[in-house]
């Protein structure tokens, strides 16, 4: 006989930790391919209460993503996956279960909200209709939709996906999700794509639903600052092991495992040095067909002693907090384990006497969108805007989305003409991009060297002398010649991003074109591509022009910040002026939005 579901409103204001776990996982092993290949998840043993908010946190390939599908049994079929161990969900072994077990439980006790909501609503459906069938209680969509607060519920109720904001299709599946009164919703980076305002925003919404309804939450994220400021415990995981469990505030203050503090070292502020590179932890994880002997943190461990190398440590208490550690040495782990970057880089001189190398004078633009009934809309991206960029200048672009920095960043790289004003090249030097999706920019037939390779093809160089240039284009990215024999589904997502930049740079230009680099990736592969950005800009003499949401990586990489506001720059100025001293609202509004500092 199956539970009794949980949540009813206003069940509780904190986590039941006395009671009996909604979710229980005991030695829980992922393999894929079968068990012949990735070994993603490696014995973890995990309880998570009603009304808790338990967030996983870890670099990519960790695991994180893996043990949330796991727990949805929504792992990707084509993969071959084999689970061992257990899964108990509200009473119901989850592991093992059928198809039509697995639907049921999905449908009345487990619940998803993933990254990116517009793969996961209908498309050719309303708004209303697909909450309708997420509803369990008394509340309709329309009440739903104004409990997540979406402006003007009444005409979004009759909307489609496409009609909605990036934001707002976010508020629709929490909606959906706690509509369907579920023991555990599983949130797999679901404000890793918004900016800071609207992150802020989703966040309070998790908070104050779990509160109001008791509904336990498994909140997968790779910010550990976003993690701080929600979640009640937190869980470290690293090669698909659990290497430090318990209170987030503990954890955040006194780490007892070196990779938990080497993860908080890495997440930086408005108020980093720019004089140094920012601490970034040495070398790549394991990837998930690797075994190791051993702790698999000791090859990047600055306290590894050959033990570590012979013996996995076990998961034990630890003397930092009320919690779990997995580290022979945890009683030498302190804050001060990763310093800062060392070896300071100069910084640019100042740009006013530089000549302009780009200038945007009074653009405007406009897309037209599609509806339904053969209806359009205009949409009014760019209004009257002016830019220059200047020889060897760092300038940052920050925004909401839907501000306009990537259409102005579009136009610039000329994949988009202007309606009315010029974009015009002092220098014939063409500029080159770096995505926010490397994997989506690179061919995956093709080689790393192959790619890196294009743009030299026109010189006509010897191959002997090809081949040095596509590797020294490689090692000014810090990767080994040898990535150059690989194609992009081999490399982890830090290699595809270098090799992207290697690309971009084998033929030095002028200026350099980043949209969103680091949005998508964990703080320590963002705090290592913003130090390599820099460093190859002040090594090659580049002018870059950087898109982003996160106003501290701007303040890092950039020497003036722009901000924009529903298609107007609405303040500009040096980068420290702008990020202590901000004169616009809006720019007040997003330094407000950015998570705490941590560790």
């Amino acid at each position: 006989m199956m539970a009794n579901r949980v949540g009813e409103p206003g069940a509780l204001s904190r986590p039941d930790l006395d009671g009996e776990p909604v979710l229980q996982i005991r030695d829980l092993h992922v393999r894929f391919d079968e068990g012949r290949g990735a070994h993603a998840l490696r014995g973890v043993d995990l309880d998570l209460h009603r009304g808790e908010l338990l967030a996983v946190v870890g670099e990519s390939g960790s695991g994180k993503s893996t043990l949330g599908l796991a727990v949805q049994q929504l792992l990707p079929t084509e993969a071959r996956p084999e689970l061992s161990g257990s899964i108990v969900v509200n009473g119901t072994e989850v592991v093992g279960a059928s198809k039509t077990k697995a639907r049921h439980i999905r449908r009345d006790w487990v619940r998803a909200v993933f990254q990116d909501p517009m793969s996961s609503l209908n498309p050719t459906m309303r708004i209303g209709k697909q909450l309708e069938e997420a509803c369990a209680g008394d509340a309709t969509a329309l009440e739903w939709l104004t409990r997540v607060g979406i402006p003007d519920p009444e005409a979004k109720v009759r909307a489609f996906p496409h009609q909605l904001s990036g934001g707002q299709r976010q508020r629709v599946m929490i909606a959906m999700a706690m509509a369907a009164n579920p023991a555990v919703v599983v949130a797999d980076e679901p404000t890793t794509a918004l900016d800071v305002t609207v992150q802020a925003q989703v966040l309070e919404l998790i908070r104050s639903l779990r509160d109001e309804r008791g509904v336990a939450f498994l909140f997968v994220t790779h910010d550990l600052a976003v993690a701080s400021a929600i979640a009640d415990r937190l869980l470290v995981l690293y090669h698909g092991r659990i290497v430090e469990i318990g209170p987030t505030s503990d954890v955040v203050g006194s780490a007892a495992h070196p990779y938990t503090v080497a993860l908080l070292k890495a997440r930086f502020g408005i108020d980093v040095d720019r004089s140094t590179p920012l601490p970034t932890i040495p070398g790549d994880p394991p990837g998930a067909s690797e075994s190791l002997h051993g702790c698999s943190f000791a090859p990047r461990c600055v306290l590894a002693e050959p033990a570590c190398t012979e013996q996995e440590p076990p998961l034990v208490a630890v003397d930092q907090h009320p919690g779990l550690a997995a580290c022979f040495r945890s009683r030498s782990v302190s804050s001060e384990v990763w310093d800062r970057g060392s070896g300071e880089w100069s910084m640019p001189e100042a740009t006013g006497s530089a000549g302009n190398i780009v200038e945007v004078d009074n653009v405007s633009k406009s897309f037209s969108h599609s509806r339904f009934g053969n209806r359009s809309t205009q949409t009014l991206a760019l209004d009257q805007v002016s830019l220059q960029v200047q020889e060897g200048e760092s300038c940052a672009l920050v925004g909401e989305s839907g501000s306009g920095k990537t259409t102005l960043l579009r136009l610039v790289a000329g994949l988009v003409t202007p309606d009315v004003g010029t974009v015009r090249f002092v220098v014939e030097d063409q500029p080159q991009m770096v995505y926010q999706d490397a994997y989506a920019s690179l061919t995956p037939w093709l080689t790393a060297g192959d790619l890196i390779g294009e743009r030299l093809r026109r010189q006509h160089l010897p191959r002997s002398e090809y081949k040095a240039r596509v590797e020294a284009a490689l090692k000014m990215v810090g990767l080994h010649a040898s990535i150059a024999e690989v194609r992009p589904p081999y490399l982890s997502g830090g290699q595809r991003q270098r090799v992207a930049l290697a690309r971009a740079i084998v033929v030095p230009p002028r200026l350099l074109l980043c949209d969103e680099p680091i949005s998508a990736v964990d703080v320590s592969m963002g705090a290592a591509m913003l130090n390599l950005l820099q460093q190859l800009r002040l090594r090659l003499r580049m002018a870059v022009l950087f898109v982003t949401h996160d106003i501290a990586a701007a303040r890092f990489i950039a020497d003036r910040i722009v901000v924009m506001k529903a298609g107007q720059i609405v303040e500009a100025g040096d980068s420290d002026e702008v990020t202590h001293h901000p004169q616009h609202a809006y720019t007040q509004q997003l330094l407000a939005a950015l998570p705490a500092p941590v560790g």
